[in-house]
């Protein structure tokens, strides 16, 4: 089959003008960037608040491999099948990050004959959103140091500074830095600092929980940035940085509009990590999607244990909104490495490694149980599955009260998701009562443990004392009743990435803890995760160039 890059060439897209016409969106509030993007405005999006909202779908997923799932490649196919099948179903998805696009994942568009486009627009710039968080994360940093600068009136501690700069690349290189090398004699004071891949950014979180632009700018003043010389929190609105954070965030958070190869409407808006961030995309654009159409297809990072986990306790919170049905991405080859077999030896028919790496399938069948929604397991086929395998799979599944669909999305398209389709029309027909994991009145380490102990498996929750008495400044300061967001590897329940399948009774460690009091959550940092990843030994920006024509290759 054709490279996705050359699929999406293929396809002729519609004007964006007409994709926006069939979800009623007049055309003064269409905002075009080029031919096939769009920007919707905001008060469009508010004259809809009061209309009745369609089904919610939430794509998710085991825990990764190097085989790959196809999380989002699902979530265009579904949509896609959705639409075959007579309903206005509208995608919501993450923006990519210039980040795993040059590392080691490479894009976000889906794949084969379910993807979103235009690809390489979507893939790289596209309408700016993500340099402007960066810009407005950077802002911040640099009115910091420039009241330290100027007499510190605010008593700013140096050393308490918590505000980190960002930039949308995997840079390993800046996650400690020395800056102020020039002081004293220029003013200011040498400190350490660093950066955060933006995507990672508490601006990036405000961005995608506010509700619109006076929320934006609430939330942006409520960003601790440090903690003056008595250890009382400095807020960004002490600075008085929130409104121009705001100016620069203010076109951006107006939802992207793009399209799938087949014209399924797409909202692509926002895009934090979901192992060191929230995972999820802008409420707004989940909002117009449930609000433009009758079922609204989201997804969420990496497996159910993090994405999905922070959808149902922060994302859906902060919107309002809750999962109608919950989509389990697998495959036959996930299966088999989480028993241990090499990528190499995947095509091997192989029975009895389906049968014993079930495990990861499983516990992520019952924890998306938990919070009280039918679960649907899409299971994306490749050419070397065979039937007995697909029966094992099929036959765990369905004993954990989880239909299953075979998919073929990725080379039919829309037609390839039929039967998923339908298993999740099925789904959405059955009562559900959604539910989040914890109640936000528990302490603070407590919401920790219940996560690791119900959805990891874990036995032993420790912490670093930093961590407890941090976390119980939080409480007597009034941020107790925030939500948590873990933040850990995304290849494992517990924190070693070498622990695949289910493990059990494993120790989780939270050595450090952020508050993102703008954002509305506490991160707990698990293990090694780090906030700025690295680029792998052979970087897919090797790959990636402009052939003759002036044409981009090599991006997928």
């Amino acid at each position: 089959m054709l490279p996705d890059i050359e699929i999406a060439r293929s396809v002729q897209l519609r004007p964006i003008e007409e994709i926006a016409e069939t979800l009623g969106v007049p055309a003064p509030h269409v905002h075009p960037y080029g031919r096939y993007v769009a920007k919707i405005g905001l008060e469009h999006l508010e004259s809809l608040k009061d209309r009745p909202s369609g089904k919610l779908v939430l794509v998710t997923a085991v825990s990764p491999t190097p085989a790959g799932e196809g999380k989002t490649t699902t979530s265009i196919g579904l949509a896609d099948g959705l639409r075959r099948l007579g309903r206005k179903a509208v995608l919501a998805l993450r923006e990519p990050s210039l980040g795993p696009c040059f590392g080691m994942k490479g894009g976000a568009t889906g794949g084969g004959y379910a993807q979103i486009a235009p690809m390489e627009r979507i893939n790289l710039h596209f309408t700016g959103d993500i340099h402007a968080i960066g810009t407005a994360t950077n802002l911040l940093a640099s009115l910091i140091d420039n009241h330290i600068y100027w007499g510190n009136n605010l008593r700013i501690d140096p050393r308490r500074i918590y505000w980190r700069r960002a930039i949308d690349l995997n840079d390993r290189s800046l996650r400690r830095i020395v800056q102020g090398l020039e002081a004293p004699s220029g003013g200011g004071v040498t400190r350490e600092d660093g950066f955060d891949i933006t995507v990672a950014s508490e601006t990036m979180a405000v961005f995608c929980l506010a509700s619109g632009l006076a929320d934006l700018q609430e939330r942006l003043g409520n960003i601790i940035v440090a903690e003056n010389t008595s250890r009382e929190p400095v807020t960004a609105r002490d600075l008085k940085s929130h409104g121009a954070m705001s100016v620069l965030l203010q076109d951006a958070l107006m939802p992207n509009l793009v399209q799938t190869l087949e014209g399924t409407p797409a909202f692509v808006h926002g895009g934090p990590f979901a192992n060191i961030a929230h995972g999820c995309n802008s409420i707004l654009a989940t909002r117009a999607a449930l609000n433009t159409g009758d079922i609204a297809v989201t997804e969420a990072g990496f497996g159910a244990d993090l994405g999905a986990e922070k959808f149902c306790d922060i994302t859906a919170r902060a919107g309002g909104f809750a999962p109608d049905a919950a989509v389990l991405v697998a495959t036959v080859r996930s299966v088999k490495m989480h028993a241990g077999i090499g990528k190499s030896d995947l095509d091997a028919p192989n029975p009895g490694a389906v049968r014993e790496g079930l495990a990861n399938l499983s516990r992520h069948v019952d924890n998306l149980r938990r919070f009280c929604v039918p679960v649907v397991v899409a299971l994306n086929r490749f050419p070397g599955d065979t039937d007995e395998e697909i029966s094992i799979v099929r036959e765990a599944c369905e004993q954990r009260g989880a239909a299953v669909a075979v998919a073929t999305h990725w080379a039919h398209g829309g037609a390839g998701a039929e039967e998923l389709a339908q298993a999740v029309l099925c789904a959405l027909g059955s009562p559900g009562n959604f539910k989040p994991l914890y109640d936000c009145g528990l302490p603070l380490f407590e919401k920790i443990g219940t996560i690791a102990r119900t959805l990891y498996g874990a036995g032993e929750i420790t912490a670093d004392g930093k961590v407890y008495t941090q976390l119980g400044r939080w409480e007597r300061q009034g941020h107790g009743g925030l939500p948590v967001c873990m933040a850990k590897t995304p290849v494992s329940f517990s924190t070693d990435p070498r622990k695949l399948g289910a493990p059990e009774g494993h120790r989780l460690h939270v050595r450090d803890v952020h508050l993102s009091a703008g954002a509305g959550f506490i991160v707990a940092l698990c293990g090694d995760i780090m906030t700025m990843p690295g680029l792998p030994r052979e970087p897919a920006a090797w790959g990636i160039g402009l052939d003759e024509d002036g044409q981009v290759t090599g991006l997928s």
